[in-house]
């Protein structure tokens, strides 16, 4: 069973903590005596911190006589013992001013940006997973003998293009029969419900405008039945300038193929469309190895009260976990608010 803390190892973890936070060097005995605020001796707190580094929250790097915190006391640390700092109000406003009613996935790249820059980490965003997407108008025109651009625009105004190589080349008079078939046949549903509708349909045409019409409906469920998750990542070359992570540069070329690969680290995010608020994972408790000596803070972001995705920052575990996670925060509440804005 877990040994419990007692107040005096609590406040000694975490004036340890803070201080390697801020300049990333082993914290000895007597910058504890001084900044604790306990009176001690210096024997009681190596005493004390031996005690901590036999639970496992502290450890003894190389022959330094100070301690740095483990895995293990970062997560103690930012469960129990952290003092979150409220922002300055000019960062909130900024973070405001940034994240204005746009264009979605507009929107979402500025998320990115942003915590990239108020951090100097890395921001990620997962974006919403696209629904299948209602036709409200389908149009050909020919380009070539036998490539024809087909234009689809959906209910929500995005207009997608795609080409299409036939068999045969096809007049004008035709192409507007065929889009004027679709159009009335297609508006307002998606490409499944088209495809239903238009089976038996499709049978009875002529041939040629069958495979027309089906070629049509065959690309634009490319276009616009497309369900993958979007992953967006701002600032990974701050990473480079971590002392931390930048020391060992075959783990950083595996954090930057992680951010390549995207899979893992997309499904890590959306962990946190679960959670409630800022979610924080610290080292191996993410399960993916390039992020052992990194820190993921992430939080699920809503449109119209409904969880869609999740956004976040990378960096190494030594941060500033007081100022990252309200960044965080806010930015997935604002976020929120702009997306859900009529």
């Amino acid at each position: 069973m877990r040994r419990m803390l007692d107040k005096r190892a609590q406040t000694l973890l975490k004036t340890l903590i803070e201080h390697y936070i801020a300049d990333g060097q082993p914290v000895g005995s007597r910058t504890l005596s001084k900044h604790s605020g306990l009176e001690l001796s210096p024997a009681t707190i190596r005493n004390v911190m031996s005690d901590l580094e036999e639970m496992g929250f502290i450890a003894s790097p190389h022959t330094s006589a100070g301690r740095i915190p483990t895995p293990r006391g970062y997560r103690l640390f930012v469960d129990t013992l952290l003092t979150v700092k409220p922002l300055a109000q000019q960062e909130v406003s900024e973070i405001k001013e940034a994240i204005q009613p746009d264009q979605p996935l507009r929107l979402l790249s500025h998320a990115s940006n942003l915590l990239s820059e108020l951090t100097h980490f890395a921001g990620v965003v997962i974006a919403p997973r696209r629904q299948q997407t209602r036709i409200r108008q389908i149009e050909f025109v020919a380009l070539s003998e036998r490539r024809i651009l087909l234009i689809i625009v959906t209910a929500d105004g995005e207009v997608q293009n795609r080409i299409l190589f036939t068999q045969r080349a096809y007049n004008q008079t035709e192409l507007i029969e065929a889009a004027n078939y679709l159009n009335q046949n297609c508006l307002g549903l998606d490409l499944d419900q088209i495809r239903g509708r238009l089976q038996d349909e499709l049978r009875q045409l002529s041939s040629d405008m069958s495979e027309l019409m089906t070629a049509a409906l065959e690309v634009s469920s490319q276009a616009a039945a497309d369900t993958s998750t979007q992953y967006m990542v701002s600032g990974e070359k701050n990473l480079l300038d971590v002392d931390d992570l930048s020391s060992n540069m075959e783990r950083l070329r595996k954090l930057f193929a992680l951010f390549e690969q995207r899979t893992s680290l997309a499904q890590l995010l959306e962990l946190s469309n679960r959670a409630d608020g800022v979610q924080v994972f610290i080292g191996g408790e993410s399960g993916i190895a390039p992020l052992d000596e990194c820190s993921v803070v992430a939080a699920p972001y809503e449109v119209g009260g409904q969880l869609v995705g999740t956004i976040g920052v990378i960096g190494p575990t030594r941060m500033a976990y007081e100022r990252v996670i309200p960044i965080v925060d806010i930015t997935a509440k604002l976020l929120s608010n702009a997306l859900s804005a009529p």
